[in-house]
């Protein structure tokens, strides 16, 4: 009997959405111009990603024994945009991986704005100064 067979036999074991919202924000905030969760707010480090209610700038959809995930996230000004969206990909699905045993099937990202020094540029609008 293999180790997952074996676990299913002892009982199930659900992980929940919010669980893998965290994982996924804690392995954002190890990556190299990742500003914000989100759209930022003015925000121009990566300390929101640890504050209470930041992970709504990720959503994750778990089906059987796969996580589908969304972040909508706000990138550092001069950042190469390509290179931290594959660096968060890789990031975040190792870290689910490794922790929950889930597999990911897809990680989506979502850049919503640029942080400046002083402020942040969203979707036509400057929030901050």
């Amino acid at each position: 009997m293999d180790k997952r067979a074996y676990e299913e036999a002892l009982g199930n074991v659900k992980i929940a959405d919010e669980v893998v919202e965290v994982i996924s924000a804690m392995a954002a905030s190890q990556v190299e111009g990742v500003a914000a969760l989100g759209s930022g707010g003015g925000v121009s480090d990566t300390a929101n990603i640890f504050s209470r209610g930041s992970r709504k700038g990720i959503k994750v959809e778990i089906t059987e024994d796969q996580a589908k995930i969304n972040m909508f996230l706000t990138v550092h000004f001069g950042s190469a945009i390509p290179t931290i969206a594959g660096k968060l990909q890789e990031a975040v699905k190792e870290a689910v991986e490794n922790m929950t045993g889930l597999t990911v099937a897809e990680i989506n990202i979502h850049i919503q704005g640029v942080a400046f020094k002083d402020a942040v540029v969203v979707a036509d609008k400057v929030e901050g100064e």
